[in-house]
């Protein structure tokens, strides 16, 4: 079955991978006289893709933070790391928070409960620990993850918007009902990482099979070439 895929008023297709395993044909964009929309994206199909593609509009000004980019100080605040159990709720969607999330080296290993459902908006997470912890439903905009590990890391029905996760071990991650959008994985560790209904823009998508360390049979489900 092949996925269900619109044109974005950026020009970019929007995918929807479903299953079962299968390669995706997806339109890259509408021609130069915006003539082509795909005529089966309809239905269920055109408003999941129609959320991403309104998502995608919303962060095109608000690219992901850059590993070269220089960061502050750790914080000192003592429960700093604590502070992801309540998260930030203010502008999640552009990264803007009314206290700066620093979970830089915490440890996070098999967190069950705390962590579902926040909003960690501009959230810094480098070199932390995630692996095996529930994060379904979780909403990460803008946060930097460089070098971070989840590994068993369930994201279910979260949104993950422009997160860089380079370097990052996302080993047997779940990406379940997953929007991704603007994200980066670039030399991240991705085998056995499970793609079932993941919501991604054709751009992303591209970017994402570059990384060789997607399993084959993720590789069919995401629809890479």
């Amino acid at each position: 079955m092949a996925s269900s895929c619109l044109a974005s008023p950026s020009g970019a297709a929007l995918c929807r991978p479903r299953r079962p395993r299968c390669r995706v044909a997806c339109s890259a964009a509408a021609d130069a006289g915006g003539n082509t929309e795909p005529a089966w994206a309809k239905g269920a199909g055109r408003l999941a893709c129609g959320v991403l593609a309104a998502w995608a509009v919303a962060s095109a000004s608000n690219p992901v933070i850059a590993a070269s980019q220089r960061l502050p100080p750790l914080s000192t605040e003592p429960n700093r790391c604590e502070r992801a159990f309540v998260g930030n709720t203010i502008g999640q969607a552009n990264g803007v928070y009314d206290k700066p999330l620093d979970l830089r080296f915490c440890d996070y290993s098999n967190e069950k409960t705390n962590l579902k459902g926040k909003s960690l908006a501009a959230a810094l997470m480098s070199e932390a620990k995630f692996d095996g912890a529930d994060m379904s439903e979780v909403v990460m905009s803008k946060a930097y993850a460089v070098g971070a590990s989840f590994k068993g890391t369930d994201f279910t029905n979260a949104v993950i918007d422009r997160v860089n996760f380079e370097k990052a071990d996302l080993t047997g991650a779940i990406f379940k009902n997953t929007v991704l959008s603007g994200s980066t994985f670039d030399d991240a560790k991705m085998d056995n990482v499970v793609f079932e209904d993941t919501i991604i823009g054709y751009i992303d998508l591209q970017k994402l099979c570059r990384n060789t360390s997607i399993i084959p049979d993720a590789r069919l489900e995401l629809g890479c070439r």
